[in-house]
């Protein structure tokens, strides 16, 4: 793998690492609002983040499976040489 192979890939993990952080986050704000929030909009702020969580994580997978097949195609360019 060249350098700029190398640095595509960092920042390709970064974006990953990014993402999926946010995704644990917005699931512990989640947590901490269903227990210390009481009032009329609990329960849609919650479905709200929910809803949130899925798409970012449905984006996260697709993006490590592209990430990961892109990594594969690459690292197998590096070995032949």
């Amino acid at each position: 793998m060249d350098a700029d192979t190398k640095i595509r890939f960092k920042w390709k993990f970064y974006r990953l690492t990014i993402q999926l952080n946010i995704i644990i986050l917005l699931a512990a704000v989640a947590v901490i609002v269903f227990f210390l929030l009481h009032s009329l909009y609990t329960i849609p702020l919650i479905i709200g983040i929910l809803i949130l969580i899925l798409l970012l994580s449905w984006d996260f997978f697709n993006r490590y499976r592209k990430t990961k097949a892109w990594l594969d195609e690459h690292a197998e360019e590096g070995t032949e040489t």
